[in-house]
């Protein structure tokens, strides 16, 4: 297994489109990048922290590749504004990507440049590329939160028409197909 962390804005948002893919073990939603051992979920969104909401994710590269797990990152999210995801604004959403080693970095610099160059975004991408870093789980009622919250207006109103796009854009991806 490889591990990927990403940072897209929402970790439930990710952690939801992510969970489903062929090749994919396991998700857990967390923080990164920040200061401070085990940060709270009330104190990365104070901002006080630096730490920004991710994903880890477990992945089998020979059956998904990190290069598709970075389509399916860009589809999912905004990576043109900085630190602000819809209506989510603040640090902790910030478009990220922690390269677990500079293979992962080669890639994510690929994919971006190749982003940028189809004009897939009406402006240019802001997704920061860091390092590897601490990563620190979230507090248990965040695991699995698309799952077991699905008719929480945020589920309904943020998440769900997420997960239809990337459905239909990458159902030959998906577990169940």
């Amino acid at each position: 297994m490889e591990k990927a962390v990403l940072g897209g804005g929402c970790f439930w948002c990710l952690e939801a489109a992510f969970a489903p893919l062929r090749g994919v073990a396991n998700v857990v939603s967390g923080y990164c990048g920040g200061q401070g051992a085990n940060p709270s979920y009330k104190q990365v969104c104070g901002g006080d922290t630096g730490h920004v909401e991710v994903v880890s994710v477990a992945f089998d590269p020979a059956v998904i590749d990190y290069a598709t797990l970075l389509q399916v990152f860009f589809a999912v999210h905004d990576p043109t504004t900085l630190n602000r995801q819809g209506h989510d604004v603040g640090s902790q959403y910030a478009s990220v990507i922690f390269c677990q080693n500079d293979a992962q970095r080669a890639v994510a610099v690929e994919i971006m440049r190749q982003l940028e160059q189809d004009g897939v975004f009406d402006a240019p991408i802001v997704t920061r590329l860091e390092g590897s870093a601490t990563f620190y789980p979230a507090e248990n009622y965040h695991q699995n939160y698309y799952a077991q919250n699905q008719q929480q207006n945020y589920c309904q109103l943020v998440i769900s028409p997420k997960l239809s796009k990337i459905r239909q854009k990458f159902a030959h991806l998906l577990q169940n197909s």
